[in-house]
């Protein structure tokens, strides 16, 4: 597939979407759609990735907000002592960064 749909275009804002390439970005692609998408694009999602794939994302991503991977985590029936973003050492990092 090199294009991808315009309606997932909202979801890439801050890279050239065109040049957005689905086998070298795959991680960056799922992160951003569990992230921020909605039930078109997360159909999108599941038609073309593998649910290995999108599970893989889950467990390792460190981009996914803790609601999100709590959420996917769920839908996906992952343990959530396999997900990064729950365990303490990633949390106490992330308030390093944004004290918030």
């Amino acid at each position: 597939m090199k294009h991808f749909p315009l309606f997932l275009k909202k979801y890439f804002w801050d890279i050239d979407f065109l040049k957005l390439d689905k086998k070298l970005y795959s991680q960056f692609i799922i992160e951003r759609i569990l992230e921020y998408g909605n039930e078109k694009s997360v159909r999108w999602l599941k038609k073309n990735f593998k649910p290995s794939q999108i599970k893989n994302v889950i467990y390792n991503s460190k981009g996914l907000s803790p609601r999100s991977a709590n959420f996917w985590s769920f839908y996906f029936k992952i343990n959530k002592d396999k997900v990064l973003c729950f365990k303490k050492l990633f949390q106490k990092k992330r308030k390093l960064i944004w004290k918030y």
